[in-house]
């Protein structure tokens, strides 16, 4: 047995950093054997959060959805539907985790693809084993209905759509949205979508099905589709089989953030949006896999026999020996620095198709970035075809930001600011940054010994 942290996206816990974080960041993990009691403070949520047990590469969810209801006198700001439901969309190994974790450690490569995604715990009617089980989701013909979806994967994003039904988007990462109706969902991990699904299709079943997204053209992944059956009750002659959904190709780039990009605020007066307009610390990350050094005594199988390894303006995370937040608070030496970078120390077309190799080992190290108490902040996140470029999924412990641009290839600090949304942009927790282009997000730092920020490729840590 191994120790575990426990981790939940979109709280923000004020004043209570000690109960969310990964291992050795803002907790010591907790040991096999151990109890922990854990304390959790909502104040601003509301919607869909998604919570998680965490060892190293690995996650576990056992029901996942922390749904935050109205408050007493108030409702949605959509019409009340008739029910809900949670689909949570993850992955399914043959292989125990921990022994697939110890594998990926041995090797520096790629981790083994999962055998299968799933929909509420089955891979679904496409793989014989699953079948008998396939998630149904029973639906009175012309009822609404609230579908909670967590994309609980470990690194990928998916595609997901019902055959011949469209969805209303209503809310993400606990914030709810404007309106706005799609026939596919393109969810990065840790995210949370919540849809209202209106059964006014002609009384039959039908498949919900997910795959994965995957920007980065050639680097191998699960291609297979996962579904669950949505089921009108009734007496009806069914078709059979039901029918299936047409996903988007998986690089088909275009449709995910084609639908990324319609998420806005509700921006009035129950749900008003603080977008810092006078910015104080301007930040610029550079997002890269890289390769470090095998080490001794050891064969590895990443780029010419080195590991892979994943790094924020040339510097991979290392993990300390106590976690950063307890060292802190109690003066600790030696456990951490204080000189993470607002800048690539090394500014080249990041998303140049071929690429010096002297730029592809970082500087390997475990650094913060101190900010002082309301500092107004922006981060512009950079992908970069280091090694191979790849879509990042981002997201801030303890914070909730707004995402008020994005783009393809390199950032330009005098052109796309001027385009930013600073109106009504989401209020969100993760996102996805495109391969081979860039993200910014705004934010109040207002939640002290908070803000662990964490890239869900290979678990990359930095904190600000």
């Amino acid at each position: 047995m191994e120790a575990i942290s426990v981790k939940w996206h979109g709280v923000e816990q004020p004043r209570n950093p000690w109960s969310d974080g990964p291992e050795f960041v803002t907790q010591c993990p907790i040991k096999p054997g151990g109890k922990f009691s854990q304390k959790v403070i909502f104040s601003v949520e509301e919607g869909t959060l998604w919570w998680h047990a965490h060892n190293d590469w690995s996650r576990a969810t056992v029901h996942g959805a922390i749904i935050v209801k109205p408050k007493p006198g108030t409702t949605y700001p959509f019409p009340k539907p008739y029910a809900e439901q949670t689909l949570i969309l993850g992955e399914w190994w043959k292989e125990d985790l921990s022994e697939l974790y110890k594998g990926l450690l041995r090797s520096g490569a790629d981790p083994n693809i999962s055998d299968a995604n799933t929909i509420n715990g089955q891979p679904g009617d496409l793989y014989a084993c699953s079948k008998p089980d396939t998630f149904k989701l029973n639906v009175d013909h012309g009822k609404t209905y609230l579908l909670r979806i967590i994309n609980a994967a470990m690194q990928d994003l998916f595609f997901f759509s019902i055959a011949n039904h469209n969805f209303t988007v209503v809310g993400s990462d606990a914030s709810y949205t404007k309106p706005f109706t799609s026939d596919i969902m393109a969810i990065s991990p840790g995210q949370t979508i919540d849809v209202l699904l209106t059964a006014n299709q002609k009384p039959d079943h039908y498949y919900m099905a997910t795959r994965v997204y995957n920007g980065a053209i050639g680097s191998e992944t699960n291609n297979s589709t996962t579904t669950a059956i949505l089921q009108y009750n009734g007496n009806y002659a069914a078709s059979s089989p039901p029918l299936l959904p047409k996903l988007p190709d998986i690089n088909d780039t275009d449709a995910a953030f084609n639908f990324i990009g319609k998420f806005r605020s509700l921006a009035n007066k129950d749900h008003p949006v603080h977008v810092p307009l006078k910015i104080k610390k301007y930040l610029y990350y550079t997002l890269s896999i890289n390769v470090v050094p095998c080490p001794a005594n050891q064969t590895c199988f990443g780029p010419r026999g080195q590991k892979l390894a994943a790094s924020m303006n040339n510097i991979s995370y290392q993990s300390p020996k106590m976690d950063i937040l307890e060292a802190y608070f109690f003066h600790a030496n030696g456990v951490f620095g204080t000189n993470f970078p607002s800048f690539p120390p090394l500014f080249f077309n990041f998303t140049a198709t071929n690429l010096p190799r002297i730029l592809q080992t970082p500087k390997q190290a475990t650094e913060v970035k101190v900010l002082d108490y309301n500092t107004a902040v922006e981060i512009v996140f950079q992908g970069t075809n280091l090694v191979r470029g790849t879509d990042h999924p981002m997201h801030l412990h303890g914070f909730s930001f707004y995402v008020v641009g994005m783009g393809r290839g390199n950032f330009d600090k005098d052109k796309d600011p001027l385009s930013y949304n600073l109106v009504d942009p989401p209020l969100q927790n993760t996102i996805a940054v495109p391969v081979n282009g860039w993200t910014a997000i705004r934010f109040e730092a207002h939640n002290p010994a908070t803000g662990a920020l964490i890239s869900l490729y290979y678990g990359l840590w930095s904190i600000i």
